[in-house]
């Protein structure tokens, strides 16, 4: 069904950016990058999938039933994503906030070329109807590689706007700590848009341009015909090889220092931080009950309890939990299962969604949902949509968003703060400052 053929490239930072620049007048474009962090779950450094969407048959799959009858029947790989508003089929949930970006709900296709990059090899695997195309590609993407000149600043400001102004904020979180308080809730993430009307901008300039101040091991940049994804993210929601399923939630934030003695510090504050190990605990406990759901007996554990990592903008603390499912476990059950991921949630998870929802202006739809892909052999990795910019350009509407978990001990202001801070990267890249 796909023809493989694999090269050795000498320059593997510089194929990515040919390969990107080469894949930018399909219609149809996921692009999944770990921007060099080394993970011993990753199955790739980075892979392209792209569709001309010439083929009606392969426009898109739109919900759950059309891909589990595709894994079932086709055997073959799937790219797409699943917004955060998925939740309300599979539980008896609503979103009636506002939504100025438009996204379905759903959207997977069978890409007519992947490329994937591991190391210094590259492997097209490209559908059969395709593959004497493979070396013209390659020829293709190495000669932008060796032209390529470095890529002109572009001038682009976009005024930002908030949905949620300060004082409007607290007087949310008083109301969410109330239902806390009363024992309504133990933890929920609540989030707030900044967005732009009447905006229009270059979608593959600005996510280069996030990726290369954040470098985040779960980077995608996406395209579906007039509708963007430029993501930064950090965090992995959920991966399956083989017998294998893992998580790897975060949930506890820091600022990075300005020079090395004050960024040691802030690491090991955040890491010794009570009210941020609360958070991380509350949601490793969800992942493993989730988890549980489908594991065989006695085989979920936890693998990293509250670790600092570092990255370019914040330090981060993330726990890892890892099952072992039976070997005929549908791979999209797994999905349904677990998601929403419980670090864009809260706990418990059905009490935590009806309050957020309740309390937040805007449907959050891909933000916070997940992109990834689902392999011939039912396994699949997707990331958790956080730190991104979404874009609709018939609508010329540009959006981000940023939350943070709310718990008993929570202070507002503290809150608000992270929010900003999380915020910084996207507001820095389309802003122009």
């Amino acid at each position: 069904m796909r023809k493989h053929l694999s090269f050795t490239i000498s320059s593997p930072l510089k194929f990515k950016e040919a390969l990107l620049e080469w894949s930018k007048k399909n219609q149809k474009i996921v692009w999944l990058d770990s921007n060099g962090h080394s993970d011993e779950y990753g199955s790739f450094d980075a892979v392209l999938a792209i569709s001309e969407q010439t083929d009606k048959s392969r426009i898109g799959l739109k919900n759950i039933d059309e891909i589990n009858d595709f894994i079932d029947k086709k055997n073959d790989w799937l790219f797409g994503y699943f917004t955060y508003d998925v939740k309300n089929e599979l539980e008896d949930l609503v979103s009636n906030n506002y939504d100025g970006l438009g996204f379905p709900k759903i959207h997977f296709f069978q890409p007519e070329k992947i490329i994937a990059l591991k190391g210094n090899q590259v492997n097209f695997l490209y559908l059969d109807d395709y593959a004497q195309e493979i070396e013209g590609d390659y020829t293709q993407i190495e000669a932008i590689k060796k032209s390529q000149k470095v890529e002109k600043e572009q001038k682009q400001s976009v005024h930002i706007k908030l949905r949620i102004h300060k004082d409007a904020y607290f007087e949310k979180l008083d109301k969410l700590l109330s239902h806390i308080h009363r024992g309504d809730v133990y933890e929920a993430n609540f989030c707030q848009e900044f967005y732009s009307e009447g905006t229009s901008i270059d979608a593959l300039y600005t996510y280069k341009n996030l990726n290369t101040i954040s470098k985040p091991p779960f980077a995608s940049f996406m395209r579906l015909d007039d509708k963007y994804l430029m993501c930064g993210s950090p965090e992995r929601y959920l991966k399956r090889n083989g017998q294998t399923v893992v998580s790897q939630p975060i949930k506890g934030t820091a600022a990075r220092g300005l020079n090395e003695v004050e960024d040691k510090k802030l690491k090991i504050q955040l890491g010794n931080d009570e009210k941020e190990r609360t958070e991380n605990i509350m949601i490793t406990d969800l992942v493993r009950n989730d988890l549980s759901k489908s594991a065989l007996k006695g085989s979920v554990e936890v693998k990293e309890f509250c670790k600092v990592y570092t990255f370019e903008q914040v330090h981060q603390m993330i726990s890892t939990i890892v099952s072992k499912v039976p070997k005929d476990k549908n791979p999209v059950e797994l999905i349904q299962e677990t998601f929403p991921m419980g670090s864009m949630t809260g706990a418990p998870k059905i009490s935590a969604m009806k309050i957020i929802e309740e309390l937040e202006e805007t449907k959050r739809g891909l933000y916070s949902g997940t992109v990834g892909y689902f392999d011939p052999n039912g396994n699949f990795d997707f990331n958790v949509v956080i730190r991104s910019i979404l874009y609709n350009a018939t609508k010329k509407y540009v959006s981000f968003s940023v939350g943070s978990a709310i718990t008993a001990k929570s202070n507002p202001e503290k809150e608000y703060q992270e929010c900003l801070l999380k915020a910084k990267a996207m507001r820095s890249v389309l802003e122009g400052s």
